[in-house]
């Protein structure tokens, strides 16, 4: 069986969990006998295909610059179509949300959808953003429709005429963060810090963070802010900072890579997750695996992730994030707890799980 995903995502994302996953399959999927996998990606500027197995990438990795970003995208999309065409798939996985296929073929085509945070949440994105639309014409032209949770599958029946039979849930896996040897005080000093990984605006609900910690005297008198990616502090967030009264070495941002990231959530007191709504959510499972302890919220797909390895809150009610969070930081008990039922908790999830459920599928639909 010949499977081929298309170039979509990897023209767009130089990093991010979408490119990640799909890099995921395919390689996990390579070492199945019977099975030929291909990233037919003729122009791309995504790190994780420069860096993967050369036997199941096809095309030319191009580095990122100023205002090439349309080009790349529009041209590697005119390319992916015969470029798979002449590869004879029998079966087509499209990696992200167009209006047409890319590769236009009679075989299954299947799409992943993330989540229905557009939809849910349109006010964080604006009118002109596309992404609601264009999911809509992929799914309503998918023959199979993989869901990476189930809050994600509910979501996707709520607001589209799906037929259970068309849906599948694969949770996702997550990789294992290189240990270098990096400690935290190296980034951040020797002072004790909770930690807040990726996005932080809109649903993912920064604000209310800030809000609930600037609230806790004992919190600020014993614990800094650390934010890890998305960027450093804008303008407003550093406005809501002053105005909630918190200097500027209170909330520190820390940038770069993976080895940065675990050194991050190994030095961390706790893991705070305060999003209102995800698709699934890879950071949990990251803290867990480092032993950090994961406060989170109760919403959406988070409980499915964590399970019993959390402490939770509503993320609307900015006295239950800072109870939560004071609660746990102030028992050395409840802390080992969390530790140990999240070593076990991120043993459910991996890539090859994810690979095993997906290829079940490909196989009944190109039979």
């Amino acid at each position: 069986m010949k499977v081929i995903y298309d170039s979509q995502i990897f023209a767009q994302q130089e990093f991010g969990g979408i490119s990640r996953y799909i890099c995921a399959l395919a390689s996990q999927m390579s070492h199945v006998p019977g099975v030929d996998v291909k990233i037919v990606a003729p122009l791309h500027i995504n790190q994780y295909l420069k860096d993967a197995d050369r036997t199941i990438v096809t095309g030319v990795h191009l580095r990122r610059l100023p205002k090439t970003a349309r080009i790349i995208k529009t041209l590697s999309a005119a390319l992916c179509g015969p470029v798979s065409s002449m590869m004879r798939p029998d079966l087509v996985h499209e990696t992200y949300y167009a209006e047409q296929p890319l590769c236009r073929s009679n075989v299954p085509h299947v799409l992943t959808v993330y989540d229905m945070i557009e939809e849910r949440f349109p006010d964080s994105f604006g009118a002109a953003y596309p992404i609601a639309q264009l999911k809509k014409f992929s799914v309503n032209r998918a023959d199979h429709i993989f869901c990476i949770s189930e809050n994600t599958r509910r979501d996707l029946q709520e607001l589209h005429s799906l037929d259970d039979g068309d849906l599948t849930v694969t949770y996702l896996g997550y990789d294992a963060l290189p240990q270098t040897g990096l400690q935290a005080r190296a980034l951040v000093g020797p002072a004790p810090y909770i930690l807040h990984v990726a996005g932080r605006r809109g649903y993912k609900n920064f604000d209310g963070l800030l809000r609930a910690y600037a609230a806790s005297p004992w919190l600020k008198a014993n614990f800094r802010l650390v934010c890890f990616g998305a960027g450093v502090l804008s303008p407003d967030e550093l406005g809501l900072m002053a105005g909630l009264g918190l200097p500027a070495t209170q909330v520190i941002h820390v940038g770069g890579g993976d080895d940065r990231l675990a050194a991050l959530y190994k030095g961390a007191a706790a893991f705070v997750y305060p999003s209102k709504y995800e698709g699934f959510g890879i950071p949990p499972l990251e803290a867990m695996s480092l032993d950090c302890p994961v406060i989170c919220s109760s919403t959406s797909s988070i409980p499915e992730v964590v399970g019993d390895a959390g402490e939770y809150f509503d993320p609307y009610d900015l006295d239950s994030i800072r109870v939560s969070i004071e609660r746990v930081l102030q028992s050395s008990a409840r802390r080992a707890e969390l530790v140990a039922l999240g070593r076990e908790r991120c043993k459910r999830f991996s890539w090859e799980r994810c690979a095993q459920e997906t290829l079940a599928v490909y196989r009944r639909l190109a039979a």
